[in-house]
């Protein structure tokens, strides 16, 4: 989904390229849209996790749910790379986590993987407000 959205952004930005060609004045420069690497990657640990819980365990309600948190903060990742305001839907998703894994990091008292889950998406919460400042 991610080199999708990527050959979308570089197609796009060929054909703007041909359809208005550059000036003569050799100081402009490309620019491009910082990716939320940072995002993706809490959205592809998300992900991983979810798909590696359910081999490990066999829970398919906690596979389904993984891949819908894991789904929801790849989408909010790539809001914040459009626009860095935008961080409804990573917040929203980091804070749910967060809330989800530090309840059972406060009932199990493992680190692997609530209280990791738990650490990382008050990180990642951390960082989207941040962001907004």
């Amino acid at each position: 989904m991610l080199r999708i959205s990527q050959c979308c952004l570089v197609l796009s930005t060929v054909v703007s390229c041909v359809s208005d060609p550059l000036p003569s004045d050799s100081s402009s420069q490309i620019t491009t849209l910082p990716m939320d690497l940072v995002g993706f990657g809490y959205a592809a640990l998300v992900t991983f996790g979810s798909i590696l819980g359910y081999k490990r365990r066999g829970g398919v309600p906690s596979l389904i749910g993984g891949l819908c948190v894991g789904f929801l903060a790849g989408y909010g990742a790539y809001r914040v790379s459009n626009d860095k305001r935008d961080v409804k839907v990573s917040l929203f998703t980091a804070f749910f986590l967060a809330t989800i894994m530090g309840v059972r990091f406060k009932r199990s008292k493992k680190i692997m993987p609530a209280g990791l889950v738990a650490g990382l998406s008050l990180m990642m919460i951390l960082r989207l407000v941040l962001l907004l400042l």
